[in-house]
């Protein structure tokens, strides 16, 4: 009885509920997120429709479609070596790396089939125009001029591709092996050029070095023997005065001791026979000198008849 009296599910509820299921699940499987640093192309019905950039997204069932997923990083296209030839025509071999950009995804999407094959071929292009305008030397040598020009020229040309060239570098320039044997004996002679120049700048600092130690020498020897003659005049001159002073002092000393001699002769009032006696003495001791000549006062002459007389009265008395 029970379950007669349940009422079954209808069919239409049951296809309507399955109908909301389907729809619900196409339209969670048509949200779409775009990452950080990529644009997705969408189209509608075979015709672009917009863009898409970072963040979620829902799209048309069976309608919009996700034409390209294009990345906003810059990239690097490296190329193989290219052959250049330069206006003093040598040919060699440069290989260019070049950092790109997509800034527009719609222009790099319907601007150009093959963007990248095509940035490959005007890199190739433009690198040989502007080797063929320089000589080796330049190329060799002007790689910044180089790198500008040749980013100024892609960036210009691939704009309307959406592109944008941010930086050029010429990683090799390879010349043939003849310019390169050149080059390296070039190279050779410079350096040795170098090491002579070198080398000559050190002799001759050597020698200025030498020069002005011998200078210095000369000037220490000329200073040290005049200081040494000042010091000899100054020694000689020292001991000259002392040999006056010593002769003076001895002088001195020689008139005092005549001269106390004196006073203790005068203090003793001495004779006539005294004095006499003292002269003679001091005539004595002139005769012991070296004069072949020698003059007798008169005076001494009596003191001498005086001493004979003194020595016959005492002989007499004997």
């Amino acid at each position: 009885m029970n379950n007669q009296n349940t009422l079954p599910i209808s069919l239409p509820i049951l296809l309507a509920i399955v109908a909301g299921l389907v729809v619900l699940i196409i339209l969670i499987r048509n949200i779409r997120i775009v990452p950080q640093a990529e644009a997705w192309v969408i189209t509608r019905m075979g015709v672009y429709r917009t863009t898409w950039s970072v963040g979620m997204h829902m799209k048309v069932p069976f309608v919009d479609a996700i034409y390209r997923r294009i990345s906003l990083k810059e990239r690097v296209m490296d190329y193989p070596p290219q052959p250049v030839i330069t206006k003093d025509n040598v040919t060699m071999h440069i290989d260019a790396v070049v950092y790109m950009q997509v800034t527009d995804p719609k222009l790099y999407v319907y601007g150009i089939e093959k963007p990248d094959l095509a940035l490959e071929k005007l890199t190739s292009t433009t690198l040989r125009n502007i080797i063929g305008e320089l000589e080796l030397d330049q190329c060799l040598t002007s790689r910044d001029v180089i790198n500008a020009k040749m980013r100024s020229v892609l960036d210009e040309a691939t704009d309307m591709w959406g592109i944008r060239v941010t930086r050029v570098e010429l990683q090799n320039i390879d010349p043939p092996q003849d310019v390169k044997d050149s080059m390296e004996r070039q190279m050779k002679a410079e350096r040795e050029r170098r090491e002579n120049i070198l080398r000559a700048e050190g002799e001759k600092k050597a020698a200025i070095l030498q020069a002005e130690g011998e200078k210095e020498a000369a000037i220490l020897r000329a200073t040290a023997e005049k200081e040494a003659a000042v010091l000899r005049a100054s020694a000689h001159r020292e001991a000259q005065i002392l040999e006056a002073e010593g002769k003076a002092e001895a002088i001195i000393k020689v008139q005092q001791a005549t001269a106390e001699g004196l006073k203790l002769l005068n203090a003793a009032d001495p004779t006539d026979s005294v004095l006499r006696l003292r002269a003679m003495e001091a005539f004595a001791k002139a005769a012991d000198g070296n004069a072949t000549k020698i003059i007798i006062p008169s005076e001494i002459q009596g003191l001498v008849g005086l001493a004979t007389g003194i020595a016959e009265t005492v002989s007499t008395k004997s």
